[in-house]
């Protein structure tokens, strides 16, 4: 696993020890991260389900500001600390252990938005119905904001969920399935 552009292009990221994470192949990853930008000036992006928080971390690469990496698993947050350090990111990162449904709880009430939030959970583990609820409840996501949402390839997510719609969705193999939703109609 490795960072695919950007400042840190090619540095080594360290997975999760054990088989309870799934990370995200670097083909997939440059495929999603040209599908979302592929550059970012600037901004704040929410990484839930965070892993080995390649997706944030390859999110900080490509320009965004500050990164929150939220897991549950005590091996996933280690993993993240060990790769924030790597690349120095400290400064540009929070880390917690909790549930998603905690996190963005707590991101609400501290008055966080963020421009691009990243949903990687276990397949078939969590609703994105719920998740993407929340998200739209707290108002966590700006106006023209981005959620990316890595899920089974026979999974279909909806095609419109509050103010959030489909800007692009893709199967990139057998198992992997894409779907990227955009904040179009802005705050309520």
């Amino acid at each position: 696993m490795r960072v695919i552009a950007g400042i840190y292009k090619g540095h080594k990221l360290e997975a999760v020890p054990g088989k309870t994470t799934r990370p995200t192949s670097d083909k997939v990853k440059e495929a999603v991260f040209q599908a979302l930008g592929p550059f970012f000036e600037g901004g704040r992006c929410l990484d839930l389900f965070a892993g080995s928080g390649a997706l944030g971390i390859e999110a900080l690469s490509r320009g965004m500001n500050q990164g929150i990496f939220v897991d549950k698993h005590p091996k996933a947050i280690h993993t993240i600390h060990k790769n924030l350090q790597a690349l120095k990111l400290d400064d540009h990162a929070e880390v917690f252990r909790t549930d998603s449904f905690r996190a963005m709880n707590a991101a609400f009430k501290r008055g966080l938005t963020f421009d691009l939030i990243l949903l990687d959970p276990p397949y078939q583990k969590v609703s994105y119905g719920k998740v993407l609820d929340l998200i739209d409840d707290f108002q966590l996501l700006n106006t023209d904001g981005l959620i990316y949402c890595e899920h089974d390839a026979f999974e279909q997510l909806p095609a419109e969920s509050g103010r959030f719609s489909i800007a692009k969705q893709a199967n990139y193999n057998d198992t992997t399935g894409i779907t990227i939703y955009q904040n179009t109609k802005g705050a309520v």
